[in-house]
C-alpha cells in the first residue's frame, strides 16, 4: 500500500516503533475501512500492542516514525476494565464526558445493565464489568474502536457472550473496531479481515468471509484455522484417541 486513500477510517504508513535499541514494529502499512471489524493476531511479542497504543496515541515511552490518520472520535477498551472502585457505574461511564447523562444510560441499557447505574463496581462480575467498559467506550460515538484483548481475563461461557454482544454493538454502531487478540477462534467469529504480526512486520492480511451456517461454514472456519495455525507456526495437534477430554474448541492459544 502507498499513499493516502479518499475513505479509510484508519490509515497508517511506514510506522516504525522502538524501545531502547530494540524495534517492536518495522515499517507497518494498514488500513482500515468505516464501519470494518480487523483482528490483528501475532505471537507474544510481535508488537500487537504496541500498533494499538501507537494508534491511540498512548505510547508515550517509545520512539519512532510514519503517519497515522484516525478519525477524530476513537475509544479504547483493555483486558482490565479500568473502573474507578470509587464512582458509581453510571459515573465510570460518563468520565471524561459531560452532559451526557441521558446518552450513558441508553448505553448501559444496550450492554445490559439497565438499572445498575447506582451499583459500585464490586458489586459487578468480570463480565458486568467488561460491559461498563464498553459502555464507557461507546458514550463517546466513536468512529474507532481500539480493543487489546478485551475479553481475555473472562470465563469461556462470558466470553461467548461478549462476543455475541460486540458484535451486535459493532453492527448496530459501525465504528472501526481493530481487536488485538491472541484467540485464533474469537478473531475468525468475530472479525471481516484478520491481520497478522510477526516480527513487527505485516505478515499475512486475510479476509474471513464465513458463510452463513452449515458445512460451508465449518469448514471455512477450518481452511482458514489451518492457514493461521501454519503462518503461526502452530504445529498440528494428532487426533487423540484416548478417553481425554479435547481442549476446548472455542480458544486456541499460542504465543
Amino acid at each position: 500500500m502507498s499513499g493516502w486513500g479518499p475513505s479509510p477510517a484508519v490509515q497508517v504508513r511506514a510506522l516504525t516503533r522502538s524501545f531502547t535499541a530494540k524495534g517492536v514494529l518495522n515499517g507497518i502499512d494498514l488500513d482500515i475501512a468505516p464501519g470494518e471489524f480487523v483482528a490483528l493476531l501475532g505471537r507474544s511479542g510481535s508488537g500487537k500492542s504496541t500498533l494499538l497504543r501507537a494508534l491511540a496515541e498512548i505510547d508515550h515511552e517509545a520512539e519512532g516514525s510514519g503517519e497515522i490518520r484516525l478519525p477524530e472520535r476513537l475509544s479504547v477498551i483493555f483486558q482490565d476494565a479500568r473502573l474507578l472502585p470509587w464512582m458509581r457505574v453510571l459515573d465510570n461511564v460518563l468520565l471524561g464526558v459531560s452532559g451526557q447523562r441521558a446518552r450513558a444510560g441508553e448505553v448501559l441499557a444496550e450492554v445490559g445493565l439497565a438499572g445498575r447505574e447506582r451499583a459500585w463496581p464490586h458489586e459487578l462480575s468480570g463480565g458486568e464489568q467488561q460491559r461498563v467498559a464498553l459502555a464507557r467506550a461507546l458514550v463517546r460515538e466513536p468512529k474507532l474502536l481500539l480493543a487489546d484483548e478485551p475479553f481475555g481475563a473472562l470465563d469461556a461461557l462470558t466470553r461467548v457472550q461478549m462476543h455475541a454482544l460486540l458484535r451486535r454493538l459493532v453492527d448496530a454502531h459501525r465504528p472501526a473496531v481493530l481487536l488485538v487478540t491472541h484467540d485464533i477462534d474469537e478473531a475468525m467469529l468475530l472479525a471481516d479481515r484478520i491481520v497478522l504480526l510477526d516480527q513487527g512486520r505485516l505478515a499475512a492480511d486475510l479476509p474471513v468471509a464465513l458463510p452463513g451456517a452449515g458445512v460451508a461454514r465449518r469448514a471455512r472456519m477450518a481452511e482458514l484455522r489451518a492457514t493461521l495455525h501454519r503462518l503461526l507456526g502452530v504445529e498440528d495437534v494428532a487426533e487423540d484417541h484416548t478417553e481425554a477430554a479435547p481442549p476446548p474448541a472455542t480458544e486456541v492459544r499460542y504465543g
